[in-house]
């Protein structure tokens, strides 16, 4: 039998798509953005909702942004919070990061944030590329001539990773890569009793993982993550779990998606994968392209604690007002040629891939640097990587990347 919890998450992700669907199909362009009708290509429909004002309002109450210029003010604006005045977090009971400083604001946010920071320092990342290029070559020489480029590399690099920046031992290293995957998949959508038991039990086993290690390190420090948070003085044991929970989460979700979408765009680009083919140096460049062009996270949610006025409309307190990330990335007040995929464009780190302002996203160096890495290598490897049937995409408006993307070498 179901638990109460239970049902009323199910019930509650059913009746907001519900809900949705016959909004879109009254015309509201932002609900439209969940519809399957748009997940292949959203950019047409985003278009729509750009050419109708600085601010569009759609027949829910919810409001959107497309604008570059509109969405970095916003995300800088302190009147513009991640929770509503009562402190309620929309899609808490299935979103594994709600209790992370990524879903708080201010004053937990920045003090929680300024805990975790050490782990992205600047002088660790470059000491990381070694070991994360170690991992990449390993990945690449155990791949069979056809294989899975999602489960066989995008998410097995960034899990390494993140288990070498937590120090999660080699014995747990196969459990916990798999408890990441079952709560990330909670991004799109919890809808039957299934998908909710299993989530619940991968959250209840992470944090068992964690209280485990937490303890070890408390006694046998390392050079890890969870050895640095342990001995934080102002950090509960429940913060810490989240923050280590986030760690992994936020890390893998971004850098898989980002490795899935860049083949993918190369697949249907070969001129650009050529001339990364030539030039393995523009790997980089290559990054913040594949950021700027299929953004992972297309979207974020945020609410104002007074009036919000912007763009001649008064975004009431507690309104939703979504900032596509994903049309901003694609302003053509910003970009040049705005939906041509080009990784010589010199201007594509302007993208707002990782947001913006107090939120910006603190994995940011690491998953800049799993990109160059991984994207170099498959060009000076794998030159002949192609694609051999239709990638199976994500059925999510909150992540954007794939499933499966079956290639050859």
């Amino acid at each position: 039998m179901l638990s109460f919890s239970e049902v009323r998450t199910i019930a509650t992700s059913l009746a907001i798509r519900g809900t949705t669907s016959l909004l879109a199909d009254a015309g509201d362009l932002v609900c439209a953005i969940d519809s399957g009708r748009y997940q292949g290509n959203p950019y047409p429909l985003y278009e729509r909702i750009r050419a109708a004002g600085p601010v569009y309002r759609g027949l829910s109450g919810t409001y959107a942004l497309t604008s570059h210029a509109a969405i970095s003010a916003a995300l800088r604006d302190p009147r513009l919070r991640v929770r509503k005045t009562s402190g309620r977090l929309a899609g808490a009971s299935t979103n594994a990061l709600a209790d992370t400083f990524l879903s708080m604001d201010e004053p937990d946010h920045g003090r929680l944030r300024r805990i975790a920071a050490p782990a992205f320092r600047p002088k660790l990342m470059r000491q990381m590329r070694a070991g994360i290029e170690a991992t990449t070559h390993r990945l690449v020489d155990r791949l069979n001539d056809e294989f899975d480029l999602m489960t066989d590399f995008a998410a097995p690099l960034p899990i390494a990773v993140i288990s070498d920046l937590l120090g999660i031992p080699e014995a747990d290293r196969t459990r916990f890569a798999h408890y990441g995957q079952i709560v990330g998949r909670a991004f799109d959508g919890l809808g039957n009793r299934g998908l909710v038991r299993e989530y619940q039990a991968a959250v209840a086993d992470l944090r068992n993982l964690f209280t485990r290690l937490m303890n070890e390190r408390r006694t046998n420090p390392g050079e890890d993550v969870i050895s640095a948070l342990v001995q934080a003085e102002d950090l509960t044991a429940d913060e810490l779990i989240a923050t280590c929970r986030l760690l992994l989460l936020a890390g893998f979700e971004t850098t898989v998606n980002l490795i899935g979408n860049a083949v993918v765009l190369f697949d249907s680009h070969r001129d650009q994968w050529d001339l990364l083919k030539g030039q393995p140096n523009l790997a980089p460049r290559a990054v913040e392209e594949v950021l700027r062009f299929e953004s992972p996270v297309p979207a974020l949610l945020r609410h104002p604690h007074e009036p919000f006025e912007i763009g001649g409309r008064v975004v009431p307190v507690d309104g939703d007002l979504v900032v596509l990330l994903a049309a901003a990335n694609r302003d053509p007040e910003v970009f040049t040629e705005p939906h041509r995929f080009d990784i010589t464009r010199e201007d594509a780190v302007e993208h707002l891939a990782f947001g913006g302002g107090a939120h910006y996203c603190l994995g940011a160096p690491l998953s800049r640097l799993e990109g160059d890495v991984a994207l170099r290598t498959l060009a000076e490897q794998l030159p002949g990587l192609r694609l051999t049937g239709a990638p199976l995409r994500r059925k999510s408006t909150v992540v954007r990347g794939y499933l499966h993307v079956p290639v050859t070498k």
